[in-house]
């Protein structure tokens, strides 16, 4: 330990955050040490819990070895001042026969953030080669889970568990690093939980590219590093990597790609400052450390301004429109196709196809079309989909093939969101009185008995988050029927979910149907089971339990303007704000965030939350973008090092892509479901 001959502290009690968690006490600690040197502390209530590496403030490498960083020289401050509410901090590091001149400034802001920026100078006579500039502060205690929004979830455990060599993964061991670039955080933060001691700690990058890159178009990147006696949070001037690779992009589904010589060259009097802020905080309970810094996110970036984006009315036609084109009539088979009817004709239900979505929305926005065709789509598409069988345990198959007259599919995922749409048609046409629910009535119910009564046996183990998907159908169709084995399956399952999943050992997952790890659409089945539950049953736990899993959902969403570099979404100026993170594996953003729109907002109701009822409707208006003049969008947008189509031979010409290909009819009819879920609560997004 340093031995402190003086010390400055600047301390701000701050008792409550927008999270609504009590924060305590976050300090700024600066302290002088034997050598005349400056060392920095980030303190909880007076006790360390970030501070200075041992060997410096200051890290920079000046060589580049074996694909990372090397020969470093470190240093600290050797003078400091206090200026408008500003400690600074400077200092010179001699590398050759230059000098890196280097400046802190740090300022305890109202928020109880410490904010800071540092700068280096490059004061020598040549171009400094082969430069990394970094940013380190060390946790030197153990126990430590590392959160990184769309990325890493408390190590992905789900993950680490099916493949280890595909998905980030990351087990708190010495040796283990996990470093990503900017534009591949949805919310640019990183955290980190130590969960027996109920505190945490989160890095807020301010996202940038940096200049005298080797590369175009390279970014600082941040992320955690473990070490036999610590843990540092990093911010680097561009190297990143992960699954003890070093300099590896996760660039494609199933594999890394290399992404190497990411250094500078910075010619002399060449300035780089870095941003950032630093949050310390005590938690509530384990698994929740992540969800202060999440809402701060918010606050800081202020992703509310809906009015930017196209208009909600327009939005409800344009997608209307497309999926008229969908539209299969083929004797008593009628639908609504997946897929182009040139590619392919195959009625889907869930996941991909969302046949039985357009039989619950069109009723409610009938009137907002005002068109007569919208009868016989919503009566015959449910009729002919009440026909597939259902087994005995309430499975079925979810999708028909035309051509072969042939059903196929059934798995968890697909058959609750498809028994949720049936549920959500027969509650409202039940109210207008224009259709005949028998055949739909008929068939819930035999896929309720079914599910009911299989999770209701003592070993029913679920194997993801998957079967959450059930527990929304369960309850409403509880409220529909009567049932009370339905409740009870409901409550079952969602105990049992909550048991595993709040504490983030077992973050959600499993909830996508081409990914093997964490991910959004598992914490929405969650969200969604315990928020139905919350509005049925009004148990205060069921709310408490829809906050967590949302806001995992939210921590894969979009807050800010990712810059972007020529193509086809730079054509657009497409803003990446309020879109969401597909998961840790696939790294694109997608408009499934638009599905739970209505529920975010619902959420901001109860929890008497206005950003969540703005970011709600943002999230709805933004997904939008990038839609052709027929209605149509591709699944799949490139904001990062990160593709599944086209040609993915290089690296640095992934980030900026757009697959319009992909146009599965989810794209479509998450747009029309959410909306009339928005109608229905009288709310224009």
């Amino acid at each position: 330990m340093w031995k402190k001959v003086m010390m400055w502290t600047f301390a701000l009690c701050i008792s409550w955050n927008a999270n609504g968690q009590k924060s305590g006490q976050a300090g700024l600690e600066v302290s002088q040490t034997a050598n005349q040197t400056y060392a920095v502390a980030f303190t909880l209530s007076g006790e360390t819990v970030l501070q200075s590496p041992a060997e410096g403030l200051w890290s920079v490498a000046t060589d580049w070895q074996n694909d990372w960083m090397s020969a470093w020289v470190h240093g600290s401050p050797t003078q400091k001042e206090n200026v408008n509410g500003w400690t600074i901090l400077t200092g010179k590091l001699p590398i050759g026969q230059g000098e890196m001149l280097v400046r802190d400034a740090y300022r305890l802001e109202e928020n109880g953030l410490i904010h800071g920026i540092r700068r280096y100078q490059w004061a020598g006579k040549d171009t400094l080669h082969k430069a990394s500039l970094s940013v380190r502060f060390q946790w030197r205690d153990g126990g430590l889970k590392p959160f990184m929004p769309g990325i890493l979830y408390y190590g992905n455990p789900a993950g680490a568990k099916v493949n280890d060599k595909i998905i980030p993964v990351y087990t708190s061991q010495p040796g283990e690093f996990a470093i990503f670039e900017d534009h591949r955080y949805p919310m640019p933060f990183c955290m980190l939980e130590q969960a027996e001691k109920l505190k945490a700690a989160a890095l807020h990058t301010v996202p940038s590219p940096v200049r005298g890159a080797r590369l175009a178009d390279q970014w600082w990147s941040m992320g955690v590093e473990t070490y036999a006696d610590r843990t540092e949070f990093v911010l680097y001037s561009g190297p990143i990597g992960y699954n003890r690779q070093h300099s590896v992009a996760k660039a494609l589904q199933r594999q890394p790609m290399k992404y190497t010589d990411t250094y500078l060259d910075m010619e002399p009097g060449r300035i780089v400052e870095k941003e950032f802020y630093i949050q310390v905080y005590p938690i509530g309970q384990e698994g929740s450390g992540f969800e202060q810094p999440l809402y701060t996110a918010l606050e800081m970036y202020q992703p509310f301004d809906a009015d930017v984006f196209t208009p909600f009315d327009e939005i409800i036609r344009a997608k209307y429109h497309f999926a008229q084109t969908r539209w299969l009539d083929e004797g008593d088979v009628k639908g609504f196709g997946m897929y182009e009817k040139s590619y392919r004709k195959d009625i889907v239900m869930g996941w991909c196809g969302q046949a039985g979505s357009l039989g619950y929305a069109l009723q409610c926005l009938e009137k907002e079309l005002n068109d007569p065709k919208i009868s016989d789509y919503v009566q015959q598409s449910l009729d002919f989909l009440s026909t597939f069988p259902v087994k005995e345990d309430g499975m079925f198959p979810v999708g028909y093939f035309l051509d072969k007259k042939e059903y196929h599919g059934g798995d968890p995922v697909s058959c609750g969101q498809a028994m949720y749409n049936i549920a959500e048609a027969i509650g409202t046409a039940r109210k207008s009185g224009k259709y005949n629910t028998s055949k739909w009535e008929t068939f819930l119910k035999k896929a309720c008995d079914g599910q009911a009564s299989r999770i209701l046996k003592t070993d029913w183990r679920p194997y993801s988050t998957a079967e959450g998907f059930l527990i929304a159908p369960l309850i409403l169709s509880y409220q529909l029927f009567g049932n009370e084995t339905y409740k009870e399956a409901a409550v079952k399952a969602a105990s049992v979910f909550a048991e595993r999943h709040l504490t983030m050992r077992e973050p959600y997952w499993g909830g996508t149907l081409d990914a093997t790890c964490e991910d959004k659409e598992g914490a929405w089945a969650a969200f969604q089971g315990f928020a139905s539950l919350y509005e049925i049953l009004q148990e205060e736990k069921y709310l408490a339990w829809a906050k967590h899993a949302m806001d995992v959902c939210l921590s894969y969403t979009v807050v800010w303007d990712i810059p972007l570099p020529p193509g086809r979404m730079a054509d657009h100026h497409f803003r990446t704000t309020g879109w969401t993170v597909v998961s840790p594996q696939n790294q694109h953003i997608d408009v499934f965030g638009v599905m739970f729109t209505p529920d975010i907002y619902k959420m901001g109701v109860w929890l008497q939350n206005e950003s969540l009822k703005k970011l709600a409707k943002v999230m709805y208006r933004s997904c939008f973008q990038l839609t052709n003049p027929y209605g149509s969008q591709g699944e799949q947008l490139q904001q990062t090092n990160f593709a599944q189509h086209g040609d993915m031979s290089d690296v640095r010409k992934l980030r900026g892509g757009y697959s319009e290909s992909w146009t599965v009819f989810w794209i479509t009819a998450h747009f029309l479901n959410a909306g009339a879920r928005f109608t229905e609560m009288h709310v224009c997004p």
